[in-house]
């Protein structure tokens, strides 16, 4: 069983839906000791970063998921979800996330580009970055849909697995250990999309 954090803010039930199709069973819950016992841990997200933070740590979910990270079971964040992962935003005023993994989320700017649209949305193609991680399995690159206002800048350029472009280099994929994020929606990017999330989910077996 794969959990899902409901922490009130998030695209639940799509990424329920689609990993039903792709034959994993998936529990939406805030219970931590549900959490515990889960093989892998999906952390979705929409909307502001600062709020997100406030319902997690309010409810003890910001030490569960610590908690869960540390064990060495996979973790993946999806969108917000994966912002979260970092250290800081700049959203909105300078909010901590769960420190997970080393980088800021920030804005992006249009100051040299005035065709730049914010946020980017739309579907874009996927640029390799670590071949060999097992998330890319049996996989080409192709287009995924973003969503977002805010990116990542990391702090450890080791952790990008994939990226886009957006009138620059964006932060698309990232990895460490047995922790993940995916910047744009793999459960809204149709086929390609669901491969992605198929080889995070085989992780967890």
């Amino acid at each position: 069983m794969i959990a899902i954090v409901d922490y009130g803010m998030g695209n639940l039930q799509s990424v329920h839906q689609a990993a039903a199709r792709l034959g994993f069973t998936t529990v939406i819950t805030s219970d931590a000791d549900v959490i515990a016992a889960a093989r892998g841990l999906i952390i979705p997200g929409v909307g502001a970063f600062g709020d997100a933070m406030s319902n997690l740590t309010s409810s003890g979910l910001d030490q569960t998921i610590r908690k869960y990270a540390a064990s060495g079971k996979p973790v993946l964040g999806i969108c917000l979800g994966m912002q979260l992962l970092f250290e800081t935003s700049m959203e909105h005023g300078l909010h901590e996330g769960l420190s997970l993994l080393p980088g800021q989320v920030v804005r992006f700017s249009n100051k040299d580009h005035r065709e730049m649209k914010i946020p980017h949305m739309g579907w874009n193609k996927l640029q390799i970055v670590q071949p060999e991680s097992p998330l890319f399995a049996n996989l080409a690159m192709d287009y995924v849909y973003f969503v977002h206002s805010y990116h990542v800048k990391l702090s450890h350029p080791e952790l990008l697995l994939a990226q886009t472009d957006y009138y620059g280099a964006v932060t698309a994929i990232v990895g460490k250990e047995n922790i993940y994020g995916m910047q744009f929606h793999p459960e809204k990017s149709g086929l390609f999309g669901l491969r992605l999330l198929q080889n995070f989910l085989s992780l967890t077996n």
